[in-house]
């Protein structure tokens, strides 16, 4: 997948990312930059509130990956957006994408 693909930001999709779940909740509050956030109850669940819409966020830890040595954190994101119109969804996630990039070098 190439960032920024506006194509890929429909209204519902699934993602692996490199967090653990602290990591996770610590960058997401940055990422939603200026939407509200709220943390559900129950572990692994967020709302984020963009204009009149909603971004249903819901997580679940996987097994490291392991390379050689290395063993790195997984989660499975699920991504839900409901009343959020495609240049809305495009520009979250653009925002939202820059901040959640880690490593590089």
């Amino acid at each position: 997948m190439t960032v920024h693909d506006p194509t890929r930001y429909t209204e519902a999709f699934e993602r692996e990312h490199g967090f653990t779940p602290a990591q996770w909740l610590d960058s997401l509050r940055g990422a939603v930059g200026a939407h509200p956030l709220e943390l559900a109850a129950d572990p692994g669940r967020a709302r984020v509130r963009i204009g009149d819409g909603t971004l249903e966020l819901q997580w679940t830890e996987l097994p490291p990956r392991r390379i050689a040595l290395v063993r790195m954190p997984r989660l499975a994101v699920s991504y839900r957006f409901s009343a959020v119109p495609h240049d809305r969804r495009v520009a979250f996630m653009r925002y939202f994408d820059l901040f959640m990039q880690r490593g590089g070098g």
